[in-house]
Order: C-alpha cells, then sequence, then structure tokens
C-alpha cells in the first residue's frame, strides 16, 4: 500500500512548522477527537502576512474524501490565522505565527486523516502538513521484538499488535479495518495493508515478523544551539558573519562498522528553545548550521541527505550534502532556529528508495518509537474513521 505524498513544500521564507498536541508530552500529530493540537511557524519576511488555513478529511491513502465541510467540521472548515507576534531582539527578524485546534471557530466532528493548508492573501497553498483524530474504540497492544529472520537479526526490529475490541462491533475485519504501522513519526517508511492473521474472541492478532519488520537504525545524532554564541558538546565552533551567527558542527564519522552504542535521543524530533529570552517562539534567533560527514563508503548512484522531523522527514536540495573536494567531506549548510536538534544521514538511491543504514549501520538494539494507527471503514460508509492507537517503543525488545 503506498500513501499519496500530496505535501505542499514551503517556500524559503517559511520555517519551523512545528505541528503536535497540546499539553502533552508527544510529537507525533496525534490526537484523541477530545485533545487539541497545535500550529505555528514563522515567516522570515516579517511582514504580518494574512494567512488563513483550510482543513480537509481524507482517507487511509490521504486523499480527499469529497465530504462537505459541515460533515467533518463545527464551525469554519476554512479561517483566517489571528494569532501572529513579531520577533523580539533577534538578528534575523521573523513573524511567528500559531493556531490551535479546536477553537472557537474549528472543531472536528468526525476521526480520520486530516490535512491543514496555509493559504495567502490570494487563497494559494504557502505550505500543508498531515495530522490524525482518532476516536478510542479499540485498544491496541504493541510489542516489539527481535527480527527472527537470521539475514537480519542484527539490524532489523519487527512488530506486533493485537487490537481489543470488545465494545466495538467489526462484522468483516479483514476488509474494513486497515493497521498501519509508523516509525519514530515517519511516513515514508510506513507498513500497511496487513491481515488478521488470528482471531482470539474480540481480538484481532497480527503477529507477523518480516512483513512488520523495519531497520532499527542508529540512534539519532544532535545539537543544542540554544546558547547561540557559545560551543557545546557537539558544536566545534561559533562565529558571527555579516548577519547571522555561524554555527559549526563537528564532523561526525560515519558509524556503519563502529559496534551499536546507547545515548538518549528524542528519535528524530526537535525543540525549540533559547537561553536568550523567555518565549522561544519570538525570542529564539536563526543562525546557519554547518554539517560536515566524513565517509569512506561507496555511494556510487547515491545521493546523501540530512533528515528528521525538523523538515517534516523530506529529501530536498537545500539538505542535501555535497561532495567537497578540498575537504574530503560531505557538506550543507541549513538556516535553523535555536533549539535541540536531531538529525540521521539518509541515502537516496537512483530508484527513489532511501535507506537509513548506508551511513550509520542499523542495530535491534536502537531506541525507536512505533506508532500502529487502526483505519475502520464499515461497508457502506462514505468516509474512514481512525478507531485506535496504540505506542511501543523497542527500548523493551523481546527476542
Amino acid at each position: 500500500m503506498s500513501f499519496s505524498q500530496d505535501e505542499i513544500i514551503e517556500p524559503n521564507h517559511i520555517k519551523t512548522i512545528i505541528l503536535k498536541p497540546v499539553g502533552v508530552n508527544a510529537f507525533a500529530p496525534i490526537i484523541r477527537l477530545d485533545e487539541k493540537i497545535k500550529l505555528s511557524f514563522d515567516d522570515l519576511n516579517a511582514d504580518e502576512h494574512d494567512y488563513s488555513y483550510k482543513i480537509e478529511h481524507c482517507n487511509e491513502f490521504w486523499e480527499s474524501s469529497n465530504l462537505t465541510a459541515f460533515e467533518f467540521i463545527n464551525g469554519y472548515a476554512e479561517y483566517r490565522i489571528r494569532d501572529y507576534e513579531n520577533s523580539f531582539n533577534t538578528l534575523q527578524p521573523y513573524t511567528n505565527y500559531s493556531v490551535i485546534f479546536p477553537n472557537e471557530h474549528t472543531s472536528f466532528k468526525i476521526s480520520g486523516n486530516y490535512i491543514i493548508s496555509i493559504l495567502d492573501e490570494d487563497n494559494k497553498v504557502v505550505f500543508n502538513r498531515k495530522f490524525v483524530v482518532y476516536e478510542p474504540k479499540v485498544t491496541v497492544a504493541v510489542a516489539v521484538y527481535r527480527s527472527r529472520d537470521i539475514s537480519t537479526i542484527q539490524s532489523k526490529q519487527s512488530v506486533e499488535f493485537i487490537i481489543n475490541n470488545p465494545n466495538f462491533r467489526i462484522n468483516n475485519p479483514s476488509a474494513e479495518v486497515v493497521p498501519v504501522i509508523i516509525q519514530n513519526n515517519n511516513w515514508q517508511t510506513a507498513i500497511a495493508g496487513l491481515k488478521p492473521q488470528f482471531y482470539r474472541g474480540t481480538q484481532l492478532l497480527y503477529k507477523y515478523n518480516k512483513e512488520t519488520s523495519f531497520f532499527g537504525g542508529n540512534e539519532f545524532l544532535y545539537f543544542d544551539s540554544k546558547a547561540i554564541r557559545s560551543t557545546t558538546l557537539n558544536i566545534s565552533n561559533v562565529e558571527q558573519g555579516e548577519e547571522l551567527y555561524h554555527t559549526y558542527l563537528y564532523t561526525n564519522d560515519e558509524r556503519i562498522d563502529l559496534p551499536y552504542t546507547l545515548f538518549p535521543d528524542i528519535n528524530g524530533n526537535f525543540i525549540i528553545r533559547t537561553l536568550n529570552g523567555e518565549n522561544p517562539q519570538t525570542d529564539a534567533d536563526y543562525s546557519w548550521v554547518h554539517f560536515s560527514l566524513k565517509s569512506l563508503e561507496n555511494l556510487e548512484g547515491k545521493e546523501i541527505y540530512i533528515q528528521g522531523n525538523y523538515n517534516n522527514w523530506k529529501l530536498l536540495e537545500e539538505n542535501k550534502l555535497q561532495y567537497n573536494m578540498n575537504s574530503g567531506l560531505y557538506e550543507a549548510t541549513l538556516l535553523l532556529k535555536q533549539g535541540f536538534y536531531n538529525y540521521q544521514y539518509v541515502t537516496k538511491s537512483n530508484d527513489g528508495s532511501i535507506r537509513n543504514h548506508d551511513i550509520d549501520g542499523s542495530f535491534y538494539q536502537t531506541e525507536n518509537d512505533y506508532t500502529v494507527l487502526v483505519y475502520y471503514k464499515k461497508f457502506g460508509s462514505r468516509y474512514t474513521r481512525v478507531i485506535g492507537v496504540g505506542f511501543g517503543n523497542s527500548e523493551k525488545i523481546n527476542n
């Protein structure tokens, strides 16, 4: 099963797009029907532009459900963003915009996949993001196992799960239930199309191994630029340029031939923070962050990218590394807001396949987050619901 990749990439003046639950220690844009989710972003033009949002309901493939707005929204599916504030005492001026859902103008009637689009004054889409609203009709128990395939036993993790539906009737689980497994909130590697293998009372059992296996990858690399003028554990040098600071990270070595080493990460996510003010949304500054990678691997026919939730896991020209003949390193420079960032190096082959283990290797011990979403479309229904969600982590991996 493939997912429609219909997300519109933001222009260069739009930065630091964050879409996550409010008041929950979570990064994945997944909320229960009665919970809140917040979208925020910066406009480097800093001209207090008029932006509005538009919300659309989708099926499990992220294609439009073709429902009318009043069928999935209470209030307005399209409305102006009124909460914005200019940056304070920063070298890079910007306007920070934010909106929380549900609000007095917009709330969700039904569960499902949603896409929020940000529109400019000409009603053109500037960028969009995906999020999921679920209703807790079923519970999902998730467990992570070491791969049973001897060829990948050292490098892969498999996800097994059980859907419990004691109070929710499902007539034809094989046709009506579509579970989707996501690793670290990255839809590029999501697995779907699974049918229940066993039935036990009101339980649907998915005890796959090979079909639900992911490369464990390695722990994410990180840096912290909350003190924009200072070097830290992973920042070797900071220089003040003509306009903005330049943050130079220590060169990363490939880890594919090194043994696994445990160190805590936040699984590709990022947190905006600064020591220069009280409100990171408007007081944090931007700097040019310089990445460099030393790799001796044969990467012919492949491109290397820096990837993380900071850019919605996208592989774009701006986060592609270029080989520098003089230094012998792969290099890239990104404009990023102050904060704590996780990132990884991935390769993209000529055939479009993306691998997170060509540079840093893959280990079954790696700590990863796994999410199982349960989509449900009753026979004859006009839209797909999300009736449950389960979370697992490979920190407690089973053999």
